[in-house]
C-alpha cells in the first residue's frame, strides 16, 4: 500500500559523471572562441587589418588556424571522439567544393581543412560587431544579393575565377539548412553555377556524425557516447570546359546522385 510519499530519486554517478564532462567540453570549447580570440588572435586579425593592402588571405589562413585549435581542443576534452579526414581532402585546390550539412560544427570543420577559402554567409552575421568585420575581410560570400549586400556580392563574384585559379576554394553547404535525419535534402543550384562560371572542378564532400556530438537544439555537447566524424570525397567532378560542359541541372542530378549512393 503506498504511503503518499514521493518516490525519492537516486542519483546515479556514471550519470552525473558524464554530464559533467559534456558541460566541462563544452565550456572548454567555447570559451577559447571567446579568451583564445582576444588573447591569441585579435591583435593579429588588426594588424593585418592595417598593414596589410589586400589581408583577405591572411584573414582566411587565421581563421584556418583558430579552428584547427578549436578542434585539438575537442579531441582533448571529449576523448570519445574521433575525427577522420581523407587523406586526399588536403589536396584540393582551386575547386568548388559542396558539402552536406549536420551541425553547426560543420562550416568550422571545413575553414579548419583550407587555408584558402571562401564560403557563404548568412547576412545576419554581417551586422555582427566584430565577428561581421572579420568575416567581410575574410572575403566571404552573403547568403543574398539584395539591398546593401549586392555591392559586396558583385565584387566577389568578379573575383572568384581569379582567386580559384590562383588555388583558392569556394565551399558551400547547397542544403542551406542542417538536416536532422541525415538524409540529403533539397540541394541549391547556386554553387554549380559558380563552378560552370569559373571552370573550375567540382568537389562533393561527405560529412558524418559531426550532429552526434553537436546535436541541433542542444547547447551541451554530447561527449558520453563513442563517436567518430569523418570527411571523405565521395565525387569529383571536372568537366571537360567547354567543350563538355554540363547543364546546371545536369551536374545537381550528379551531386545528389553521388549522396544518394553514399547515404547513411
Amino acid at each position: 500500500m503506498s504511503s503518499g510519499q514521493p518516490a525519492s530519486r537516486t542519483l546515479n554517478p556514471a550519470g552525473l559523471h558524464d554530464r559533467l564532462l559534456d558541460i566541462n567540453a563544452t565550456i572548454i570549447c567555447w570559451t577559447w572562441f571567446l579568451l583564445g580570440f582576444i588573447v591569441c588572435f585579435s591583435w593579429r586579425y588588426l594588424a593585418y587589418a592595417l598593414f596589410i593592402k589586400n589581408p583577405e588571405l591572411h584573414f582566411q589562413r587565421m581563421n584556418c588556424q583558430f579552428y584547427r585549435i578549436f578542434f585539438r581542443i575537442v579531441r582533448l576534452t571529449s576523448p570519445r571522439q574521433k575525427i577522420e579526414i581523407d587523406e586526399k581532402i588536403a589536396a584540393i585546390r582551386s575547386s568548388v567544393i559542396v558539402c552536406n550539412h549536420l551541425s553547426y560544427l560543420d562550416p568550422l570543420l571545413l575553414i579548419a581543412l583550407f587555408p584558402r577559402h571562401k564560403t557563404i554567409v548568412k547576412t545576419r552575421f554581417f551586422s555582427t560587431p566584430i565577428f561581421g568585420w572579420m568575416i567581410t575581410k575574410s572575403g566571404y560570400l552573403p547568403a543574398t544579393s539584395e539591398g546593401r549586400f549586392s555591392r559586396m556580392m558583385l565584387d566577389q563574384m568578379d573575383r572568384m575565377e581569379e582567386y580559384l585559379k590562383d588555388g583558392g576554394n569556394l565551399f558551400i553547404f547547397p542544403e542551406g539548412t542542417r538536416s536532422r535525419d541525415g538524409r540529403i535534402g533539397n540541394l541549391n543550384s547556386g554553387a554549380l553555377k559558380i563552378a560552370r562560371m569559373c571552370k573550375a572542378p567540382i568537389y562533393v564532400l561527405q560529412l558524418k556524425n559531426t550532429d552526434k556530438l553537436f546535436t541541433p537544439g542542444r547547447f551541451w555537447f554530447n561527449t558520453r557516447v563513442p563517436n567518430t566524424i569523418s570527411v571523405k570525397i565521395i565525387e569529383r567532378i571536372e568537366p571537360d570546359y567547354p567543350h563538355n560542359s554540363p547543364s546546371t541541372a545536369e551536374l545537381l542530378l550528379q551531386v545528389r546522385q553521388a549522396y544518394l549512393d553514399h547515404q547513411r
